[in-house]
């Protein structure tokens, strides 16, 4: 049995710097246009660059950009935008902080085959991944694009993994649950404490959800995975 996780808000948090990031946004942003606004805009625009730029702070200073100029009406200035790329910057030096008991679940999980699966942009998530000081506890790590069925398909024929032999662990239903699910192995759920818009998922799901990776080795052997 192989056991997949997640990285972002699952091993270490994520969310809550770029939240941090949109309040500062929308503050810049307050002469010509309320929080609900800014947001609504930066969602649409998000949404529709995605098939452009893909997942990442890279992408969403981008879409930052963009927005500041849409709700603007093109009077954003050379130093707000300067502004608005050092928010940019500021999410990609930001040093990885482990989510609590991360260390200890691995490690407690060390006798079976553990995966890596995140997307995202390349690079960050690759020096994300270097200095969370994790990488030696995972049999492989994957940097993807996306996370949809065909690519689970793809990165579990590419290693060798029956799709049945595989259990998948992340924050996000639609992008480390579902799909894997759908594929023929299984998925658990650890719910961060704050979802990025994008990755909501409305719909009735028969996950497992459990409030604490630490809870993770007790569902693997009720399931006798251990």
């Amino acid at each position: 049995m192989i056991i997949g996780f997640d990285a972002d808000d699952t091993l270490w948090h994520n969310e809550d710097g770029f939240q941090a990031s949109h309040r500062e946004f929308e503050s810049l942003l307050a002469q010509w246009a309320d929080a609900t606004t800014i947001e609504d805009q930066l969602f649409v625009i998000e949404q529709r660059n995605m098939p452009r730029y893909g997942y990442g702070v890279k992408a969403f200073t981008l879409s930052m950009i963009e927005t500041a100029i849409t709700v603007s009406e093109g009077e954003a200035s050379a130093a707000l935008i300067a502004e608005i790329l050092d928010l940019g910057h500021a999410l990609l030096d930001r040093p990885v902080k482990l989510i609590d008991g991360v260390v200890e679940v691995l490690d407690e999980l060390a006798d079976l085959t553990l995966m890596l699966i995140t997307k995202g942009d390349l690079y960050h998530q690759l020096s994300r991944i270097d200095s969370s000081g994790l990488q030696e506890r995972f049999w492989q790590t994957e940097v993807v694009a996306h996370k949809d069925v065909p690519t689970y398909e793809r990165v579990l024929a590419l290693h060798g993994v029956d799709p049945a032999q595989f259990v998948m662990v992340g924050n996000s239903l639609p992008s480390d649950v579902l799909p894997v699910i759908e594929l023929g192995g299984r998925g658990v759920h650890v719910p961060y404490y704050v979802t990025w818009g994008h990755e909501h998922h409305d719909g009735d799901h028969e996950a497992p959800v459990i409030e604490s990776l630490t809870d993770l080795p007790a569902l693997l052997s009720a399931w006798g995975i251990r």
